[in-house]
């Protein structure tokens, strides 16, 4: 049985803040310890008023913050090529693990008991008002006249986990390749543009361009929040999408990024993730009964892991969608 939530939304856009804009304490003009956060963009607004919270307590008073907001995967290659960071916080696990591999992020990062995890979400089929096209499945994408809006999933991190939600619900999580296969091939077909981020995918789609938004169920609550008029379906089958946070090994205040870290898993901030439509990665947190369970949610570790799936669908060298982008002729160069 499908299990449906619709709600009359559309996706609202936050402004994207590329590059650092320095963000002072609540008042306070004596801080003496700058925190670099550099993150993807979908979280700003969560970050925003994390970050005020901090510092109304005893450990974040003192503490100010510049902040980089932009896709995931730009951000993690900025980081490796010499952007200031204490703080990095991504869409997904392998924009972590570029870090690791230049040495800028310890290998025990994903040691914690939420494994590294700041947040959850799942991948959702997001609609126009009223749902024209009658979309409720995966197999609906595929129908002729259907435009689907999905971005590069070469330079995004968030188009990756709108692959694999698909390609593990019609591959049974992975046991039959050729299903799923076949179905990204005629899915990217129904796919008109593919713009670099999952924020511009959005701007796309709310300038009236495409049937269905393959989009985090965040999004969508974040768009409800802001009065825009959109519907969207959680599948019965998707993914759950991992955010990972972690402290580099060169910021000059490790203990006031430990201490912001710790406070990103407390209560206080999951309860603030929560009210922008991420799902807790820390029990107890109010609001979070609200998320609907669907029965055949799934992992990445279900389809093999990222660095399986890395190397089997988005190797620009070659790979599953390598050759998908080819022959639809979309450049695979992220």
């Amino acid at each position: 049985m499908m299990r449906a939530r619709k709600t009359g939304v559309v996706l609202g856009l936050a402004a994207v803040t590329l590059g650092a804009a320095a963000c002072g304490g609540s008042g306070d003009s004596g801080g003496k310890v700058r925190l670099s956060l550099v993150a993807y963009s979908t979280p700003q607004a969560a970050y925003e008023a994390i970050i005020k919270e901090y510092q109304k307590t005893s450990e974040g008073k003192n503490v100010t913050f510049t902040k980089s907001f932009g896709a995931s995967g730009e951000q993690s290659r900025a980081v490796a090529s010499g952007l200031k960071a204490d703080i990095v916080a991504f869409s997904l696990e392998p924009d972590m693990t570029r870090l690791v591999d230049a040495g800028l992020v310890d290998a025990s990062w994903n040691s914690g008991p939420e494994k590294g995890m700041v947040t959850d979400s799942v991948v959702v089929l997001a609609t126009r008002k009223g749902n024209p096209k009658n979309v409720k499945t995966w197999d609906d994408l595929l129908k002729p006249g259907v435009q689907v809006i999905t971005p590069n999933p070469f330079t995004s991190g968030g188009a990756q986990w709108n692959i694999m939600a698909g390609y593990g619900a019609k591959a049974n999580k992975g046991a039959d390749k050729a299903a799923g296969t076949a179905y990204l091939r005629s899915l990217f077909k129904n796919v008109p543009v593919q713009d670099s981020s999952a924020r511009k995918s959005l701007q796309t789609f709310s300038g009236g361009k495409g049937d269905v938004l393959l989009a985090y169920e965040n999004e969508a609550i974040f768009a409800q929040q802001n009065n825009q008029p959109l519907d969207y379906t959680v599948p019965d089958s998707t993914i759950l999408i991992e955010n990972p946070v972690a402290v580099t090994k060169k910021s000059q205040n490790q203990a006031e990024a430990q201490a912001f870290l710790k406070f990103l898993h407390g209560k206080k901030a999951q309860e603030i993730f929560v009210k922008n439509g991420y799902r807790p990665t820390t029990d107890g947190v109010p609001g979070a009964e609200k998320f609907p369970n669907p029965p055949g949610l799934f992992t990445i570790t279900d389809l093999g892991g990222w660095p399986k799936v890395k190397k089997e669908f988005f190797d620009p060298k070659g790979s599953i969608m390598a050759d998908v982008e080819k022959s639809i002729g979309v450049s695979v160069d992220g």
